[in-house]
């Protein structure tokens, strides 16, 4: 084929390493990606983080070929279809999202995540592609013998992580998340068929976990980010009630279909659900919200007309769970403010917790490898303590609340 360039802000020129994945990347089910923000609502918080997951997929694309090139060029014997394979698993990693994939999945489907209906749609893809694509999914699903390959693409220094700490570090302006990304590649290593990192990477893979760390409390966990996904959240769980009981709720034919029937991890096996979720992007969803403000249905429009307006929730967050009482008070003020029901109040005031894992000993160990041959894990090898605190995990608690509850304070 005709080499393939194209052009990316975060690594300049890449090129599409073969005719089959230049194919997966034109398919319809790939393009969609590019009508999904990676950031769901962040950009209600950072006003540029408008970049997809198209863009993301193709980045951490890129850093694969190098991944590999690096293990080739010290000896590792990977042939072009492990490297092909490689490619399609971490360019099809995230096809399965759906828009706002994280409040999605707490509303309108159950029990099956992005990562369940990647797979899916990549079986469909390698039926398509006349098996083209076996070697691909293997490597995805941790089937190859040759582990490492399947840790490039997930695991706790995977591709994935590193094209999108840069990427969304870029794009929010939050330079917390800057990585050494090239030279942790330049570092890598297989030993006994596991992904490790010479010993002279540490300061990087030190810097790579604080990033980590700093982008979820400063991005994606950020409190008013995870306040406009509550929103979103309740949001469609109020359409999707009405729908199911039969009221009329404008949405698109494949937007319909999840408003309007339950659908879990069985369901998704029927070639039309997964071909209608396939149909989904944020378009469907924010034209929805944008229509629901006019509903008749006093609780969806409310919902829905705070979301679009920006009108997003007061939230705050403690160490310990919120004092139920404390909730229930809230709820009653605005069943009174909006004269509706306390269970129907319940949308409005809302609690739980959110958590953040750094790095989890427990998972895949970030293990650096020494001249001697030994390993040591890094949180062991660190002289920096807060490495050794980044494996235990931070739960704070959320309470939120309606903005135009005035003079309501927590």
């Amino acid at each position: 084929m005709s080499r393939k360039i194209l052009n990316d802000p975060i690594y300049g020129f890449i090129s599409v390493p073969d005719e089959l994945v230049l194919r997966l990347i034109d398919h319809p089910w790939f393009q969609r990606l590019r009508y999904i923000k990676q950031l769901g609502l962040s950009h209600l918080v950072y006003p540029g983080a408008l970049h997809s997951r198209f863009h993301h997929a193709l980045g951490a694309m890129h850093l694969m070929g190098q991944a590999i090139a690096t293990l080739r060029d010290k000896g590792h014997a990977i042939d072009d279809e492990e490297a092909l394979g490689a490619a399609i698993a971490i360019l099809l990693h995230d096809v399965g999202h759906g828009p706002f994939s994280h409040a999605l999945e707490h509303s309108l489907v159950e029990g099956i995540g992005h990562e369940d209906v990647s797979a899916l749609v990549m079986d469909a893809l390698n039926a398509e592609f006349d098996g083209a694509l076996t070697m691909g999914l293997r490597i995805f699903r941790d089937a190859h013998p040759r582990r490492a390959l399947h840790q490039l693409v997930s695991s706790q220094l995977d591709v994935d992580r590193l094209d999108y700490l840069n990427r969304d570090s870029f794009y929010t302006g939050v330079s917390e998340g800057v990585i050494g990304g090239d030279r942790i590649i330049k570092m890598l290593q297989v030993v006994n068929d596991r992904l490790v990192v010479e010993e002279k990477a540490i300061y990087s893979i030190e810097k790579f976990l604080v990033a980590r760390r700093l982008m979820y409390w400063q991005v994606y966990l950020h409190k008013t980010v995870v306040a406009c996904e509550l929103m979103l959240v309740e949001t469609l769980r109020r359409a999707k009630q009405l729908a199911m009981q039969g009221t009329e709720v404008f949405a698109s034919p494949a937007l319909l279909r999840f408003l309007g029937a339950h659908h879990d991890r069985d369901s998704f096996t029927d070639g039309e659900v997964l071909s209608d979720f396939l149909h989904l992007d944020d378009h469907d969803i924010m034209a929805a919200v944008k229509v629901w403000c006019r509903h008749p249905d006093e609780v969806l429009s409310q919902l829905a007309t705070d979301l679009v307006q920006r009108r997003n929730m007061h939230i705050r967050l403690s160490p310990t769970a919120w004092d139920m009482e404390r909730i229930a008070d809230l709820r009653q003020k605005v069943s009174e403010h909006l004269g509706i029901g306390l269970e129907e109040a319940a949308h409005f005031v809302l609690t739980g917790s959110i958590v953040n894992n750094a790095y989890d000993q427990e998972q895949d160990m970030i293990e650096l490898l020494y001249k001697d041959g030994s390993l040591r894990d890094i949180a062991e090898a660190s002289d920096n303590l807060g490495i050794a605190a980044l494996a235990s995990p931070v739960e704070k608690h959320y309470l939120a609340w309606p903005r135009w509850m005035e003079g309501v304070t927590v």
